[in-house]
């Protein structure tokens, strides 16, 4: 068996054979690396409500058919679209100088990441992070309006921030807390730049499976969703099993809220031994697969 050319202690992911072509021609500057794009995704959490305490997350199943992570468990999210940058959005937490310090970014991307943050939230759960003012939090997004809100959102029709004028609501960006940031490696064809966040639920709304992009959600926990993708019952992007590893030291919501996040780049790179392509996770991160 081919071994992964990286030292001890630094784990390896064996890529499907497809992948190496593509990884040989950009390796070896066939092919330029594509830009990665900037994007937002939102680990939604609340505290479990089976037995054994502890949190929930909550998760999509992507569908076989897309181009990016076809079949993977992710957390809501997705690009950045110019909207995101609409200054006149209404707005209460940090302001965009502060979210630029706290995601190492210039303000006005540090902006347009969290109102992606807050839209993607919304298009993929139904979930909105806002409020009729900065100590107030929206109860419900559940009916029929909200649905065409949303669906309106989707298809490009209405902005978040014109969504938030016409309701006359807020953005509450105090909900969120920034947690990770992971660009996809250079040899992929589709790139992105991904700021990770986390949110509580807010008590009285409830995330639905709403996304066109899944074709299941489920509220997991943190420690379950691992073992099930050891099983090889569930598919996880390394990313996205670091951070729910991550999610599990914590144990419960509170912590995972608290916790003190720095924000750097890691990029996975890409590794070729005698024809196979190998996923290597960046050095000093704790891969839990």
């Amino acid at each position: 068996m081919t071994e992964p050319p990286v030292s001890p202690g630094r784990p390896a992911i064996r890529l499907p054979p497809q992948f190496a072509a593509r990884a040989r021609e950009v390796l070896d500057g066939t092919v330029a690396p594509v830009a990665p794009r900037d994007a937002a995704t939102v680990m939604l959490l609340r505290p479990a409500v089976r037995a054994g305490g502890g949190m929930e997350v909550y998760m999509l199943r992507r569908r076989s058919s897309m181009a990016f992570a076809p079949g993977a468990y992710v957390f809501p999210g997705g690009s950045v679209d110019a909207a995101d940058g609409d200054e006149d959005v209404a707005w209460a937490g940090p302001d965009a100088a502060e979210w630029a310090r706290l995601l190492d970014a210039p303000p006005a991307l540090a902006r347009a990441l969290v109102c992606a943050a807050v839209r993607e939230t919304f298009e993929e759960s139904g979930v909105l992070l806002a409020g009729p003012d900065r100590a107030t939090m929206l109860p419900r997004t559940g009916d029929e309006g909200w649905e065409a809100d949303r669906r309106a959102l989707l298809a490009g029709s209405l902005s978040l921030g014109g969504l938030l004028r016409r309701r006359e609501l807020v953005l509450r960006s105090d909900l969120l807390r920034p947690w990770a940031r992971w660009i996809t490696p250079v040899t992929e064809e589709r790139r992105f730049d991904t700021r990770f966040f986390a949110a509580a639920l807010p008590s009285g709304q409830h995330a639905r499976d709403v996304s066109g992009e899944a074709d299941e959600t489920a509220w997991l926990k943190p420690g379950e969703a691992l073992a099930a993708a050891g099983r090889r019952e569930i598919a996880l992007w390394p990313p996205t099993a670091v951070t729910l590893g991550e999610l599990r030291d914590c144990g419960h919501v509170p912590a995972a809220l608290a916790a003190r996040r720095r924000i750097t780049a890691l990029i996975p790179e890409v590794l070729l031994a005698d024809g196979a392509a190998w996923l290597t996770v960046p050095a000093g991160v704790e891969y839990p697969l």
